[in-house]
């Protein structure tokens, strides 16, 4: 299932509904039916997820130094920080406007 996030600050963030629930988890949210991101809501949403994308990051860079081998070449799998771009963009554009973020409408 596919969860629409909408604000009048940027286009609409299309997502599926397990990263949705967890990117929500993550800054303290529930996924519900509908549900809104107050504007007032925002700058401690933004930093708990920019805090969850550097440990992400810092997680995989300690995985990949300790699998490393030169004959296993893996492509970079896909980060939290790749999922979670357009939704922490989406974010930060809602803050700077002072406007909701909201789905489920």
């Amino acid at each position: 299932m596919l969860i629409t996030f909408q604000s009048t600050a940027s286009p609409d963030v299309v997502m599926l509904r397990d990263l949705a629930q967890y990117l929500l988890g993550l800054i303290g949210k529930r996924l519900a039916d509908r549900g809104v991101i107050m504007h007032d809501e925002l700058p401690g949403a933004i930093g708990r997820l920019e805090a969850a994308i550097s440990d992400d990051a810092t997680a995989e860079a300690s995985h990949e130094i300790l699998h490393r081998s030169t004959h296993d070449r893996r492509d970079s799998r896909n980060g939290l920080s790749q999922r979670a771009w357009p939704f922490l963009d989406m974010m930060r554009e809602a803050r700077k406007s002072d406007a909701d973020i909201i789905w489920g409408l």
